[in-house]
């Protein structure tokens, strides 16, 4: 079976991406594995990072798995980012949101159970 082993977010302002998702995620960054162009998200699992880049484009879609979509589609949009309206599905509660700078990404309550 192929897991997720790594993965990047590409973004246009590195700073800005730290302050945006340190304050909803609470996400710290290990200063050893940063640099100019990367900021490398400590403790995560699996391992990844934010990555400068002259203008983002749009690469896979990821999915954070949350305990409250509706609270944190409030927090993005208290942030600066843009929330869709959440849905329901069988296996949970998803909304696709965008951070400040707008890179999409989803948030995902799973159903009791899944």
């Amino acid at each position: 079976m192929i897991q997720l082993g790594y993965f990047t977010i590409d973004t246009e302002d590195l700073d800005k991406a730290r302050a945006f998702y340190s304050a909803l995620f609470g996400w710290t960054f290990d200063e050893t594995q940063s640099h100019a162009t990367y900021a490398h998200v400590a403790g995560a699992r699996p391992p990844f990072g934010f990555t400068k880049v002259e203008r983002a484009k749009d690469n896979e879609h990821l999915y954070f798995r949350v305990d409250d979509v509706d609270a944190l589609c409030a927090r993005v949009v208290e942030l600066g980012g843009r929330a869709a309206v959440p849905s329901d599905s069988e296996s949970g509660r998803t909304a696709v949101v965008s951070d400040d700078q707008g890179v999409s990404f989803s948030l995902w309550q799973p159903a009791p159970g899944f």
